[in-house]
């Protein structure tokens, strides 16, 4: 029941107690409608400090006198097919508590659209003398509730913008692993969808700091197909953050005639092996049977049960040593000094994962804290999220995977890089597993004397949200050393066209979920 209904019922019973009994019986209830008032006022206060008012969000609408200035202005983008039910129960709390046009559905609008749109007005507005539109982009802060995958989908939008005062971004965990809400300190575990909830998260966000984070560009490159379908590889298998080599520019200095080449950008982690085609397998059964994976915890234990049968924990009997990463492909880092140089990897690593935030597979932290000894001799830091490195680490298998419980628990330390690029050359296996951010797909991996490339390199930075405890550390932080390999520069030539090219995700009306794929494979 709202609480103007409340009000009203709660009225009509101190005027019917006034005239039965007197104003002694109904001074309590007179009290009770005060309170109730008294509450409404001071939310109401509140929730204005987030509203947008119609005019920004859409364009030739009439400009309406707003005598108040919110202190920090929302745009919420939701997944509604995420967190089963919670998705669509958290859409219709923020659109009872804010205007209901500053809310989105992502499986109805596309925020590279939205985002576009209101920006242009805002353009419009501060270009015609209205301050308050500056005020709002300035004080703008974005909030996206969804699995990493929709999180990452945002990221990328915002990023394409090119805006001149890109929003940070706060992020509701509503997936499985939820590894980036976690690294920021919003939490992993589904939230409440009720209005308190919200109110208490949107206070939050007010009470957030901002936080820059390293954003990585990768690029994958195969030979077309001689025979067959354009595609190598089933749309409905690429992750939406790498697009097809037909969405880029024509004149995209990375293509290469007679390949294939994929472009995109990841924020939270890329990893191969055993961890990723676990990870396919879950995600090809909730395709298959979506309606058994509607709960954070069955999901989670799901996904145990399929590192059991997927051979995981038994690695060294089910898992053919010819899928190993060092027989698999050849790996090069680039370092600070700016010089490819070949990755050892030991013989027995059936995983790698490429790290730039401390949170993997829901929230555990595989590089940990290297102690001082590590620091010098080789060179290694704590996993900072704005330092341009990501960390190297590989696994055996699910057991070794289980040191990360340990609080000083880690997996092996390869190296932190600059950039990586992995080589596959023509083997025993036909194909690998890879993930980004979350979301899986398999590889086929080359069949005649041809290489798969897989490259990533630093592209920037983006601004999230971050609450007071969160667990990512920067290099800026006072009480952090400054790391001295964020503020070198690479020493490889490059030339103004191709950094500019690689600056690029993809352009921003192609970083979005393409048609006909299920929204609910980012949840």
């Amino acid at each position: 029941m709202s609480r103007f209904l409340v009000i009203r019922r709660n009225l009509r019973v101190v005027v019917a107690n006034t005239l039965l009994n007197g104003w002694s019986s109904a001074s309590y209830y007179a009290q009770k409608v005060w309170e109730i008032a008294m509450g409404d006022c001071k939310t109401n206060h509140f929730l204005k400090d987030f509203y947008i008012p119609n005019y920004i969000l859409g364009p030739d609408l009439e400009v309406e006198n707003v005598s108040y200035t919110p202190a920090c202005p929302v745009l919420v983008f939701i997944n509604s097919k995420s967190g089963g039910q919670l998705g669509g129960a958290l859409l219709e709390s923020y659109r009872s508590l804010l205007n209901r046009n500053q809310v989105f559905d992502l499986s109805e609008e596309a925020p590279d659209k939205v985002l576009n749109k209101i920006y242009i007005t805002l353009e419009r507005l501060k270009l015609s003398g209205y301050g308050f539109a500056s005020e709002i982009q300035k004080r703008l802060r974005l909030i996206v509730a969804g699995g990493d995958g929709t999180a990452s989908w945002l990221l990328g939008v915002v990023c394409d913008l090119k805006l001149s005062q890109p929003p940070p971004i706060a992020t509701v965990p509503l997936g499985t692993g939820n590894n980036l809400p976690f690294s920021f300190g919003w939490g992993k575990r589904n939230p409440g969808t009720d209005e308190e909830s919200v109110k208490l998260f949107l206070k939050q966000v007010m009470e957030a700091k901002e936080m820059k984070i390293d954003s990585w560009h990768i690029i994958m490159r195969m030979r077309a197909p001689k025979e067959g379908a354009c595609d190598p590889i089933p749309p409905l298998e690429l992750p939406h953050s790498l697009h097809a080599f037909h969405r880029v520019s024509q004149t995209d200095s990375l293509n290469m005639e007679g390949y294939h080449t994929f472009r995109g950008g990841f924020w939270n982690y890329f990893s191969m092996g055993m961890d990723a085609q676990v990870s396919y397998a879950f995600h090809s059964e909730r395709k298959l049977h979506p309606e058994k994976f509607k709960n954070q915890l069955v999901n989670q234990s799901t996904y145990a049960k399929l590192g059991c049968t997927q051979g995981w924990f038994c690695a060294s009997l089910f898992h053919p040593s010819s899928r190993n990463i060092a027989q698999l492909a050849k790996v090069k880092i680039m370092k600070k000094h700016g010089h490819w140089q070949d990755l050892n990897i030991p013989r027995s690593i059936r995983s790698i994962v490429c790290l730039n935030l401390p949170s993997f597979s829901g929230g555990l932290n595989p590089w940990g804290t290297p102690n001082m000894k590590k620091v010098w001799d080789r060179d290694l830091t704590p996993p900072y999220v704005d330092d341009g490195l990501l960390e190297v680490v590989g696994f055996r298998d699910a057991w070794h995977g289980l040191v990360l419980l340990h609080p000083k628990g880690h997996g092996t330390r390869l190296a932190q890089a600059h950039r990586i690029r992995f080589e596959f050359h023509r083997g025993a296996a036909e194909c690998t597993y890879m993930r980004i951010d979350g979301e899986p797909w398999k590889q086929p991996l080359p069949v005649d004397d041809d290489t798969v490339v897989v490259e990533i390199s630093h592209l920037g930075q983006v601004n999230m949200l971050a609450t007071l405890g969160c667990r990512s550390k920067s290099v800026h932080d006072p009480l952090v050393p400054s790391s001295p390999h964020g503020e070198e520069e690479d020493s490889e030539e490059e030339s103004d066209e191709d950094w500019e090219e690689r600056r690029k995700f993809g352009a921003a009306d192609t970083f979005k979920i393409p048609d006909g794929i299920d929204i609910t494979h980012l949840s």
